[in-house]
């Protein structure tokens, strides 16, 4: 019989919706549920894509014996990390506090006051490696409970009371200056891997940030080292395993050093931060490697993550079944020499083998192989790579998929919409345009209420419960931002505004730090607050990030104020952790170079003239510069007041603080002014 979770609307949830585990979700009624029982509380938190939470749902949530155990003795409380980040934020803070490392799925024992007092993440159902069984720690918490009551009291106590007095280092309200950003750039270089691309050891994430403020610095200074680790890491990475060489997007992350073996998840806000980033690279070198990246990284987004309300899905599963019934992690994806010659024949097999690094051995597990492209593309024929390419994607969609967490994070499709919409104005691709357009309608009209608040998730079209939290508002807003300057239709610009609005008046405090949390939202046991940038930009740098680029499209001085506070605490960081607050150091970039204020006015939008010039401000590299385009009549753009045409051509004006360069008609003389 199904649980409490069958009537929520998340995925994660509802994979445990007929556990044999009384499970509640995260709410009132359940912490009352404590109390009145006078039990502890098991808070399980984890995702729907979530290799690990699945293994510990298989082992020990479907087993009878320990769902029993649990019901007797525990209230059980089940969240989904991305419905609820205030919520796993808070008690992640806590794990790695205690236990010097954190992940998924996280297990948190709680008074009735949602006091932690124990911690954990996967928990085997025997023990193993020097941890205790699942069993063991339950029975070990359950003894505690019953018998050393005040202990267990004072020991949540003081851990609330630690996290308490845990404060950020804000800096000085001020923006980093040439000297910060220089030795951020300094800490990046002491930590690049030379010989494999990217920064640290295994596991490898795709620093997507870090390389947009390489690729920033670059463009306003000409340090070629910043370029050089920006081209080498991306392809790097576009050659590794991580990413998918026939169905196009990456992969969570890299198990190793060489970006061979992925963790096979597919996130929504990897793709669209990598499919942004890879066209900037085009960009600012005309990198045919980084325009194919782009292309099939976008393409990978609409093809296999748009819902059927126009929204984007948060990912697909590591896991699959690999034919047998059983479900394995990467099923989907690898292959062995005989499946090749199976699918290609024996001579386009052999081919294939070479070209994409298939070896009898295996590069994964059990003789498979994690395609990638060990060797330059130059020694292979184009013609013929592309149609065994083709034939191996064709024969691996007959495979059984990964599932799909169709959960729609606004977040997340704020990251899309940016994406899409900046991919699409690069390439001429207008499809991918409509994607974006499609995505940002669906946030407006599912998860934006009457006052402009915004619902953190939505699925089949239905909002759900949970709020907004910061990121949601920042990265909704850089969504519309760029729609609005790829688009010039003012609308996406006044939405933008209504979130940031939100912004200022309900996420930050009296000294301008940001909270992950609006102040009117549940309380928890610490109003959650990270500037750290760690799998996306935080909620702080990327609020700062999309108050700059308002406050440069519109001269709003609130704004921009706002965003030089913000910036504080990446003056403060960036030096000494550059890898864990690369959007903020992308921000901070923008704002040392103003940013610049494009303004392009023609006789209508069709216009070719118009045109040319409205994309070659786009192409513009100089950091976070902003566009703005219409026709000198049309009143929806603050950038383009009194702008006029001159002796009635299209023209572009470069503008910082509202301040203008001569106008040109000219579309190079543009280029060279935006570093193009």
């Amino acid at each position: 019989m199904p649980n409490r979770l069958a009537h929520e609307t998340s995925p994660y949830l509802l994979q445990h919706a007929d556990n044999p585990v009384d499970w509640w979700p995260w709410s009132a009624e359940a912490f009352e549920e404590a109390r009145r029982a006078n039990k502890p509380v098991l808070l399980s938190v984890g995702y729907a894509s979530c290799h690990w939470c699945h293994v510990m749902a298989h082992e020990s949530f479907e087993d009878q014996a320990t769902a029993d155990y649990l019901n007797e003795h525990f209230v059980s409380v089940k969240v989904d990390r991305e419905e609820r980040p205030d919520v796993d934020a808070v008690y992640m803070e806590a794990v790695q506090a205690a236990t010097g490392q954190g992940g998924w799925p996280m297990t948190v024992f709680l008074t009735a006051d949602a006091e932690p007092f124990y911690f954990g993440t996967y928990f085997p159902p025997t023990p193993r490696q020097g941890m205790p069984s699942f069993r063991q720690v339950l029975e070990g918490v359950r003894a505690a409970w019953a018998d050393r009551r005040d202990e267990v009291g004072e020991v949540a106590r003081k851990i609330v009371r630690d996290l308490a007095g845990r404060e950020i280092s804000y800096g000085d309200s001020k923006a980093p200056g040439e000297e910060q950003l220089a030795a951020a750039l300094l800490g990046l270089t002491r930590e690049y891997d030379a010989q494999r691309g990217g920064f640290g050891g295994a596991p490898k994430f795709p620093p997507s940030m870090v390389v947009e403020f390489l690729l920033r610095h670059h463009a306003r200074t000409g340090a070629e080292g910043a370029l050089q680790m920006a081209q080498d890491t991306c392809e790097r990475m576009a050659r590794g395993g991580i990413h998918d060489q026939l169905g196009g997007g990456f992969a969570r992350y890299s198990v190793d050093r060489d970006w061979v073996v992925p963790h096979f998840e597919k996130m929504l806000y990897d793709n669209a931060l990598l499919c942004r980033v890879y066209a900037h690279l085009w960009r600012a070198t005309g990198s045919e490697l980084a325009r194919r990246v782009a292309l099939d990284t976008a393409d990978f987004m609409v093809r296999e993550l748009r819902t059927a309300e126009g929204g984007f899905a948060s990912a697909l599963d590591a896991d699959s079944d690999d034919g047998s019934g059983k479900h394995v992690e990467g099923a989907y994806y690898v292959w062995t020499p005989e499946q090749l010659r199976e699918v290609l024949g024996e001579e386009d097999a052999e081919l294939a083998a070479q070209y994409f690094g298939v070896t009898e051995e295996g590069t994964f597990e059990h003789g498979q192989s994690v395609l990638q492209l060990p060797q330059q593309d130059t020694v292979f024929d184009a013609e013929k790579v592309e149609s065994i390419r083709r034939r191996l994607l064709d024969a691996r969609a007959q495979r059984p998929a990964p599932g799909r967490d169709d959960k729609v994070v606004a977040a997340w499709n704020g990251l899309a919409v940016a994406a899409l919409a900046e991919t699409g104005a690069y390439f001429d691709r207008p499809d991918l345009i409509d994607a974006a357009l499609g995505a940002a309608d669906l946030l407006v009209r599912v998860h934006l209420d009457e006052h402009a608040r915004l619902s953190r998730t939505s699925k089949d079209g239905q909002v759900g419960a949970n709020a907004g939290v910061l990121e949601d508002y920042a990265d909704v807003a850089e969504g519309f931002l760029a729609l609005a300057s790829v688009t010039g239709e003012g609308v996406w610009l006044d939405f933008a505004g209504f979130l940031l609005d939100h912004v200022l008046s309900r996420f930050t405090g009296e000294d301008g730090a940001l909270f992950d949390t609006a102040s009117d939202a549940e309380r928890l046991i610490r109003r959650p607050q990270d500037p750290t940038d760690n799998a996306v930009p935080s909620g702080w740098t990327a609020a700062a990030g999309a108050l700059l680029s308002y406050a440069a499209q519109t001269g709003a001085e609130p704004h921009r104020a706002a965003a030089e506070k913000a910036l504080g605490v990446v003056k403060a960081l960036g030096p000494r952790v550059p890898r864990f607050i690369g959007w903020g150091l992308a921000v901070a970039e923008a704002f040392l170079d103003g940013p610049r204020e494009v303004a392009v006015v023609g006789p209508a939008l069709t216009d070719d003239a118009t045109r040319a010039l409205h994309r070659t401000a786009l192409l513009g590299t100089a950091p976070g510069a902003v566009v703005a385009v219409g026709t000198p009549d049309s009143g929806e753009l603050p950038l383009l007041a009194d702008r006029i045409l001159v002796e009635g051509a299209a023209t572009a004006y470069v503008c910082r603080h509202f301040t203008c360069d001569a106008p040109t008609t000219d579309a190079e003389a543009l280029r060279v002014a935006l570093g193009g």
